[in-house]
C-alpha cells in the first residue's frame, strides 16, 4: 500500500498546476474551544504564485488532499450544552489525537469527519501537563486513515515548510501554512509547571485550531497545534513529545512526568555576577520542596543580594549540567526531563555550590495531580 509521502510524489506535479483556491470547506457555527488563546489571523487560499516556489512534489494542495480526510473537529458538550470545539487528527490505531484543554470538562465529545460525518467519541485518557487527549470513536470513515508522526532523529529544524488543518472559528477543513519558526520552547502549565519541547510555527493558529495537526509537506505531523501566541507566532506540542504521552494514554489513560520538587529561575547576568559565575548560563534552585525527590540532595537559596538594583537570591545551587547534558537554559533542564527521563530514574546533576563545581544524583519522583 503507497504511503503518504509516495501519494505525495504522485499528486504534486497535477497540483502544481492548480492550487488556487479557498481549502474551506464548511462551517459547523460551533464556538471555539474554551481557554484556547490562539490569536492569529487564519490563511484559507493559497496563491499560484507561492506554489510556483514549493517543489513539484510538496505543493500545498497535494499536502491538504493527502492528509484532510484524518482530520476532525471535536466539539465539547457539558451539562448545559456545547461549551467549545476545536481540531484532532487520527493516529495510532485509529484513535484521535487532540489538545487536553479542547476536552477538558467534557460529558460528552462529538467527532466532525469530513463530509459533515458526525461520530460520538470516548475520552480515553487526558494530560494536562502536556495539554494532549486521546479519544476513541467507535465507527469512523475509511478514508479516515492514521497520520504517521514525523521522524524525531533529529527533529525537524527551523525552516521546515509546514501546515496546519483544523476548523478555526468552526471552519472545517481550514488550512494555513508557514514554517517552523522556533524550537525547544517552554510553554506554561498548570500548577506552575512547563510544557518541555514545544514548536513554533509563524503558520496561522486560531481558535478552533487546537488539537489539530501541524504536519510537514510530506505529510507527517510535526506537532499538535496547541496555541496561537500572537501575530505570526503560535505553538504546538512537539512530535517527539507527543510520541512519548499519546500512546500511554491510549494504552492506560494516563501519563506519569518525572518530578524534581523545585522551584527554578534562569541564569540571568545579574545572576551570574552574584554567584561569581564565568558564564552566564544554568538554572538557579530558589526552592526545594521539603517532602519532593531533591530533598536533602539539592539546595535552594537562603538569601538575596541586589545587584544593578535588582534583588538576586542566593546561596542556592545552580544547574548547569543533567545526566551528561550541558544546561545552558531552563530549556535544556525541562527538555532532559520531559525526553529522557521517568519517575524512578536515578538521574545526576552538575551543579555549582558555593563556586566550585560537582556531581549529585537522586531518584525523580511523579508529578502531582495538577489540581493540587
Amino acid at each position: 500500500m503507497p504511503t503518504r509521502r509516495d501519494l505525495l510524489a504522485g499528486l504534486g506535479a497535477t497540483a502544481a498546476a492548480g492550487v488556487a483556491g479557498c481549502v474551506q470547506i464548511g462551517s459547523s457555527g460551533s464556538a471555539p474551544a474554551a481557554g484556547d488563546a490562539d490569536t492569529a489571523t487564519a490563511v484559507g487560499t493559497e496563491s499560484e504564485a507561492a506554489a510556483a516556489d514549493q517543489p513539484a512534489d510538496a505543493t500545498s494542495t497535494a499536502v491538504y488532499e493527502s492528509t484532510i480526510q484524518s482530520v476532525v473537529g471535536v466539539l465539547n458538550y457539558g451539562r448545559n450544552g456545547p461549551q467549545g470545539s476545536g481540531s484532532g487528527f487520527v493516529a495510532g490505531d485509529g484513535y484521535v489525537v487532540t489538545n487536553q484543554h479542547v476536552v477538558a470538562g467534557a460529558t460528552e465529545v462529538k467527532l466532525r469527519f469530513q463530509g459533515n460525518e458526525w461520530h460520538d467519541a470516548e475520552i480515553v485518557g487526558t494530560d494536562a501537563y502536556s495539554d494532549l487527549a486521546v479519544l476513541r470513536a467507535d465507527e469512523r470513515p475509511d478514508s479516515a486513515t492514521p497520520l504517521s508522526w514525523v521522524d524525531t532523529d533529529p527533529e525537524p529544524p527551523v525552516g521546515t515548510s509546514v501546515m496546519a488543518i483544523g476548523s478555526p472559528y468552526g471552519f472545517s477543513g481550514s488550512a494555513s501554512t508557514g514554517i517552523i519558526s522556533g524550537v525547544d520552547r517552554v510553554l506554561s502549565a498548570p500548577n506552575n509547571f512547563t510544557v518541555a519541547d514545544s514548536v513554533q510555527t509563524d503558520a496561522a493558529l486560531n481558535p478552533g485550531n487546537s488539537g489539530g495537526p501541524l504536519v510537514t509537506f510530506e505529510g507527517e505531523v510535526a506537532a499538535v497545534a496547541a496555541r496561537g501566541g500572537g501575530d505570526n507566532i503560535g505553538f504546538g506540542v512537539s512530535a517527539e513529545l507527543s510520541k512519548r504521552v499519546v500512546p500511554e494514554l491510549a494504552e492506560t489513560g494516563d501519563y506519569a512526568h518525572p518530578f524534581m520538587g523545585v522551584r527554578l529561575l534562569e541564569v540571568s547576568p545579574v545572576i551570574a555576577e552574584a554567584y561569581d559565575l564565568d558564564d552566564v548560563g544554568g538554572v538557579l534552585i530558589v526552592e526545594v520542596r521539603e517532602d519532593g525527590p531533591a530533598a536533602g540532595t539539592l539546595e535552594g537559596s537562603d538569601d538575596e543580594t541586589v545587584v544593578d538594583g535588582v534583588q538576586v537570591p542566593t546561596g542556592g545551587d545552580v544547574i548547569v549540567g543533567i545526566g551528561g547534558t550541558d544546561v545552558a537554559v531552563q530549556a535544556d533542564l525541562s527538555n532532559y526531563l520531559a525526553l529522557e527521563t521517568s519517575p524512578g530514574d536515578e538521574v545526576e546533576f552538575t551543579v555549582v555550590r558555593d563556586g566550585r563545581e560537582s556531581t549529585v544524583s537522586f531518584e525523580l519522583g511523579e508529578r502531582p495531580d495538577p489540581g493540587l
